[in-house]
């Protein structure tokens, strides 16, 4: 059974950086597809940035140039080096692993982004 724990949460002030990594197990496939996904009080939870087996990876609109989704190259982990961070950004960041029906979620990290 796949298993997700993040880390690197924290609070930083606008303009700073944070490292986000996601570490998995329990059988990762290469034919899944992970990402980070944020939510804030009141707000649905929202799409960061994902990566597939194959390489491609998606960003939202809003982190687009900011933010890099990576990942080690067995899939035992990826990461978000988020950059020029934003109080918007401040939000729980989840880790997510999906090889449809097959979902997992990580427990989330906070990430606070101070004016």
């Amino acid at each position: 059974q796949v298993r997700l724990v993040e880390s690197g949460g924290g609070l930083v002030q606008a303009g700073g950086s944070l490292k986000l990594t996601c570490s998995g197990s329990g059988g990762i496939s290469s034919l899944s597809t992970m990402g980070w996904y944020r939510q804030t009080p009141g707000k649905q939870r929202e799409l960061v940035a994902t990566v597939t087996g194959h390489g491609p990876k998606n960003y939202a609109e809003s982190v687009k140039g900011r933010f890099i989704i990576s990942r080690t190259t067995n899939w035992s982990a990826i990461f978000l080096q988020m950059n020029n961070l934003k109080p918007e950004d401040t939000a729980v960041y989840y880790c997510n692993y999906r090889r449809l029906p097959y979902e997992v979620w990580g427990q989330g990290t906070q990430v606070t982004v101070s004016p």
